[in-house]
């Protein structure tokens, strides 16, 4: 007797997944809880585990099939099915792994697997990739779970309490290391479509999250009347309050003071002063929002992702520069959860990090309003009848003109700016 194995609910307006790795094979003995496959959907990657002991009997959707929830993805049967299928069970894995060089192969980590007790279910593949990528002994992380299973949760709260992680310097924030994507993971979401030429040209399959990427931009600038208009911004004053106060902040609060948590206060003062940017369009209708979970961009080798932080406007420096570089960590380890992404009213984006002077951030829909920050460069400026050098930052503010008028947008860069050269004030009006 058999028991298929189906696609689980994915999130809200979610429908569908790619699988993009399979942990285990056909012929394989799994127990309750083992994770089988990895989902990847338009935004994190999710697991699908075994809900019952037995033996993988057969592999119904291959790596690269979308599958919609509820779809069966492969077969679990009874125990002794494994021989028929001419592969060795894997009922003891410890042994296995000591005799046989192949069956690490089967997981996308190489991290060595710990021996566990029949009580105690192993970490997930996801946590073990976590684990691996930051060169954490798996065996020194405690699981939460019931049956004290590690998950990639416990991977991450262990980096937490372990990781004297460096702080964002200002910019978008700065993980603890980049994380490069499993060894495993590039080639099996390459197999299906690669190919290549005498030249050197190959061709890879879009990972499903690129492709949503792609298809989010495109909508947003045939959907919204997409405008931009710029400012520059004299970053002495901010710079010169991080100079002063940086060592007592990291003392106090163990996290550096960032750019990022001024601009944020900024444009919070700036968004109560012009509440249309904080709104989206529903059909004929405008919804205001009265709070401010701001969306920060974060670049990861899987592409941009945008996690929010909520109720920005309660939040003081610290929680946000603090919270900023937890999301840009989580980010860079593939482990953002669908509540992160979902909900911003407002989107922050710094090119300046990677060395752009001068952008045109496009809309992060159904936002309707996004601040592009840029490099600061020393430049020379008429201050005073006097020509100074001072260091400057170019902004720049996409809009929807639908509902944004173009001298509401000019105003409200221009009260950013304000705010960010006179960095008190940011106590008063963020």
């Amino acid at each position: 007797m058999s028991v298929e194995v189906r696609v689980p609910a994915l999130g809200e307006s979610i429908v569908d997944a790619t699988i993009a790795s399979w942990l285990k094979k056909e012929g394989d003995t799994v127990k309750r809880g083992d994770t089988l496959a990895e989902l990847e959907t338009d935004k994190v990657n999710i697991e699908v585990n075994a809900e019952q002991d037995g033996v993988l009997q057969k592999v119904l959707k291959q790596v690269g099939d979308v599958v919609a929830v509820g779809e069966a993805i492969c077969t679990i049967g009874e125990g002794g099915v494994a021989a028929t299928n001419g592969s060795a069970p894997q009922a003891k894995p410890a042994a296995t792994e000591e005799t046989s060089s192949a069956k690490p192969a089967q997981r996308p980590t190489s991290a060595e697997a710990p021996i566990f007790s029949d009580s105690q279910r192993p970490p997930s593949p996801l946590a073990r990739r976590i684990a691996a990528e930051h060169h954490v002994d798996i065996a020194q992380v405690r699981g939460s779970s019931p049956h004290g299973r590690v998950t990639k949760e416990d991977v991450i709260s262990y980096l937490e309490q372990n990781t004297q992680s460096p702080a964002p310097n200002g910019e978008v924030a700065t993980p603890v290391a980049p994380v490069q994507p499993a060894a495993a993971a590039p080639a099996a979401k390459a197999t299906p479509a690669a190919a290549a030429d005498p030249r050197g040209e190959e061709r890879v399959r879009m990972s499903r999250r690129r492709q949503t990427i792609a298809q989010r931009l495109v909508e947003a600038q045939h959907t919204a009347a997409m405008l931009t208009t710029f400012n520059e911004i004299d970053m002495t004053a901010v710079m010169d309050v991080r100079s002063r106060r940086k060592d007592a902040f990291k003392d106090k609060h163990n996290v550096s003071l960032g750019f990022m948590s001024f601009f944020t206060k900024a444009a919070i003062g700036a968004l109560k002063a012009y509440p249309r940017l904080n709104a989206e369009i529903q059909g004929t209708d405008l919804l205001l929002k009265h709070y401010y979970d701001i969306s920060i961009a974060v670049s990861t080798d899987e592409g941009l992702v945008v996690p929010v932080v909520r109720d920005a406007d309660r939040k003081g420096f610290a929680q946000i520069e603090r919270e900023i570089a937890e999301l840009a960590k989580r980010a860079r380890a593939n482990a953002l959860t669908l509540n992160d992404l979902q909900g911003g009213t407002f989107t922050i984006t710094n090119g300046g990090i990677f060395g752009s002077l001068l952008s045109t951030p496009i809309l992060n829909a159904p936002q309707v309003g996004i601040l592009g920050m840029h490099k600061i460069e020393q430049r020379p400026i008429a201050l005073n009848g006097q020509v100074v050098i001072r260091p400057m930052m170019y902004v720049a503010l996409s809009y929807d003109h639908r509902i944004v008028d173009g001298s509401e947008a000019v105003r409200f860069l221009a009260t950013i700016k304000e705010l960010v050269e006179d960095p008190e004030s940011l106590l008063l009006e963020g």
